[in-house]
Order: structure tokens, then sequence, then C-alpha cells
């Protein structure tokens, strides 16, 4: 992404002055009646550029709204309302972190333009000498990589791709990495990854990946991230619409190379492994079918009833080769369930663990970044629609369970790692709907609270 957030600009920044709701008495009278005539009261997201005598831009007024209610999160909507240009952030109210917002600042500055002209010049933020504005921009920038992992469609973000991403990640922090590919997945144990992919075409054969970084005396933290590239449902064709957007379904692996980039610039003393499973759901005489069991790499059996809930098979594997290396903590990502967006819509974020201490740590580092999340139940009355009819469970729970995230986590919870903390998080990757600061397309979601909980547990 371009830089937007600069420690020092070449000449004076233009002042961005800080106005909570009603609040214009400190105006001149020019701003006042600037104000009035057009409209801005200070409200949540209002901004009103004054100009000088020349007629250029002297100052912004941005609206605060209530200060004892702000967000910084407010801020990223601010970047789509300035001309381009060099700005600084003048009186921030009490409780908005001045890191935080310039983060605001940056995520709100994204653009995906792979396809289109870009654009040469953007709308800066001058942070002058913030401790943390290195750790502020790594943040972003691997935001920024998981959203144009998403954004790009398939034919650009196959299994070679996001394998060719990840060993660049692993190069730049001197971390370990391989690659398991095609049918050797069968000969290192990843059945169910072999299984799902293995009817694409063989330049998009499945694969998994795995990078680890860190000393070996260290606490690990396992990162695994579903990397389905594209999605027909298989076998179980999707209608056309329910296709449209399965360029994502490979956003859990975006997720996880973020997250686990995030960790390593970070570096905490900690063992950072990012496992990523890659394959492509697709249709050919050696698809998966209906009623085939599968093994896995944990020895259970599984009877596939629906070829379009092929996420879940590929992450056991990806979550038992993750208790094989005893983490303190495993994080899985995954666009794994329309149920998810049912219960809690496309910007919310539900979250499965059963470690009390996890999911509280959790709920405050969301709060802290605004990164939006909500604790889920692993409700064990459901436990029971995953029991298979000729194997040990199936990928299709019966219906009467209804709840379709919490039996997918339930699912995972099988595979999950023995020692340590586990937490599933049902990701969506996408915004639906623009507003200021989230253009429609692809979005980094729950990354940014995990980093902030895993920070505060391992500094």
């Amino acid at each position: 992404m371009t830089e937007v957030l600069l420690t020092a600009a070449e000449r004076d920044p233009t002042p961005i002055i800080i106005i909570a709701e009603d609040a214009l008495d400190a105006l001149s009278p020019f701003e006042r009646g600037l104000a009035e005539a057009t409209d801005f009261k200070g409200k949540a997201g209002q901004a009103l550029a004054v100009p000088g005598d020349d007629g250029k831009t002297v100052r912004v007024l941005f609206g605060i709204g209530d200060p004892a209610k702000a967000s910084a999160m407010l801020f990223r909507g601010l970047p789509s309302k300035l001309a381009v240009g060099d700005y600084r952030l003048d009186g921030l109210p009490d409780g908005v972190d001045a890191g935080q917002a310039a983060l605001a600042f940056a995520l709100g500055s994204y653009g995906f333009d792979r396809y289109r002209k870009a654009r040469d010049q953007h709308a800066r933020l001058v942070v002058g000498d913030l401790a943390e504005a290195e750790e502020i921009r790594t943040i972003a920038h691997a935001c920024a990589l998981a959203r144009d992992m998403v954004n790009t469609p398939a034919n650009d973000m196959g299994p070679l791709q996001i394998e060719t991403i990840a060993r660049e990640i692993a190069e730049q922090y001197g971390a370990a990495f391989t690659v398991t590919t095609g049918d050797d997945l069968l000969a290192e144990g990843y059945p169910a990854v072999h299984a799902v992919g293995r009817a694409a075409d063989p330049a998009r054969a499945p694969r998994f990946v795995e990078i680890q970084w860190g000393e070996a005396d260290k606490p690990l933290v396992a990162v695994v991230g579903k990397g389905v590239v594209f999605d027909t449902g298989g076998l179980d064709i999707k209608p056309a619409a329910g296709m449209r957007l399965m360029k994502k379904d490979m956003g859990g692996a975006a997720h996880a190379l973020a997250l686990g980039r995030m960790l390593m610039a970070a570096d905490l003393p900690i063992r950072v492994a990012v496992l990523v499973p890659i394959v492509e759901n697709a249709i050919s005489g050696d698809a998966m079918r209906p009623g085939d069991v599968l093994d896995t790499r944990k020895g259970l059996t599984v009877e596939v009833g629906n070829t379009d809930a092929e996420g879940r098979l590929i992450l056991c594997d990806a979550l038992t080769r993750a208790g094989e290396l005893e983490p303190v903590l495993t994080v899985d990502l995954a666009t794994l369930t329309g149920a998810a967006r049912i219960a809690l819509g496309p910007q919310v974020i539900p979250f499965y663990t059963d470690d009390e201490d996890l999911a509280a740590d959790l709920a405050a580092a969301a709060a802290a970044v605004a990164d939006p999340l909500w604790r889920m139940p692993l409700w064990p009355g459901y436990e029971e629609a995953l029991d298979g009819d000729i194997a040990d469970l199936k990928n299709d729970p019966d219906a009467w369970a209804q709840a379709g995230s919490v039996t997918a986590a339930l699912y995972l919870k099988r595979f999950a790692p023995a020692v340590g903390s586990w937490v599933h998080f049902d990701i969506f990757a996408w915004n639906p709907k623009g507003r200021p600061g989230h253009p429609v397309g692809a979005e980094a979601q729950a990354v940014r609270a995990l980093y902030a909980m895993i920070k505060g547990r391992f500094s």
C-alpha cells in the first residue's frame, strides 16, 4: 500500500481541528458562517475544509460528535473527505489514542487498484515522533495485504500465488518454510486436504504451507487459516449467486498470513507457526462425492454429507498438525459459514473458545482497538448432530441442530490441539455495503484484536 503516515512533511501540514457536536463557539465568524451554510455541526464524521484568502484550504474541521463516546476508528472515514495533501491532527479528545487514530487513518486510506489506474497521490497524515508509528505502519500494511489477497480474483490468486506470498513473508523474517503439494499430501499425512483439492487442474494442485519462526525455547502460538481459493461447492454445486464472491473463501489464509506477519515483525518472545491448507474446490471426474468417507491426519474418519462443507475438512488436518507442535495457543480463521452472518451480520465476528480467560482477553482487546468480536457458545447439546452414520463423524450436521456456525465450530473442536488454548473465528472478510473508510470489498477482521491480545499476553 502507498505510505500515508509520515514522520515529517516537506511543508507545513494542514491542521485538522477536532470539533465536538454543536460546539462551534470557538470558530471565527467566517468559519461559523461557512459551517451554517454547509450544515456542519460537528457531528461524528462530518468534515469541512476552510479556505484562506487565496481559496486554498488552510485547515479542516472534523466532527467528533460526543467526545465522551468518540472512537479512534472514526478517523477511518477521514481520508475519503480530504483533498490530496499532508495533514496533522490537532486537539484529539481525551480517551482517543493518537496511535489508534493514525492506524484508523491508514486503514481508511486503503484502495484496491490492481486492475485500474492507480492513484499516485493521497491525503497523508504527519504523525511526528509518535512512539508506535512503525508498529502502526506494520499493522496497516498487514491488513492491506489481507485485503489485497481477498480482493484479487481466483485466476490471479490461486494456490501457487498464496504459497509465494507465504514464502516471501517467511524469507522477510528469517522463518523456516515448507510446502507439501499434490499427491505428496497423502504421503505426508494430509489426506483431507488432498481429497478436497484433488479435482483442480494440476497447475492449481492442493498444498499445505507451514511457516515456523522464533527460538525453540519460547512458547508457540499457532495460526491456522482456511485457504480455499475458489469454492464452486464441488459436486453439491452452489447456485450462481452463491458462487459470485467465492474468490474470498481464502480469506482465512490471508488473515493468518497477515497476523503471522504482525507477530513476527513485533519480535515478541514467542514462536509463531502459520499453517495454511490451500485448495480449489473444483469439479472434475476426480472430485470427492457426497457419501465418500475421508481419512484425516488425526485418524478419525469423516463422511462427506455435502461437498460444499469443505473448509472444515481441510482445517481438520491443519488443526491436527498444529497440535503436534504443542502450542500454548492455537487460533484458526476461516470464512466458514453463512450461518455466522445470519447470526451477527457482516461486521461483527463470532469466536468460539472454552477458555474463559482467553475469551475475556479477546473481548477486552476487541473493545480497545475497535475490532468487533462476539463470543458464541460451543454448545455441547449439538455435538451428537455430527455423529456419522458409517464414519466417526460427518461434515454436514443433522438439520435439527440448526445452528450452523456453532456446529461447524464443534466439528473443528474434535481436531483442535489437546494442549494449550484454542479459539476459532468464523470471519466474513468482506464489506457488502460501502461507508466512509470501508469501501465495498475485502475487509480485515479480528486480526487487530488478536494481535493486541497476543502482544498483551506475551510482551
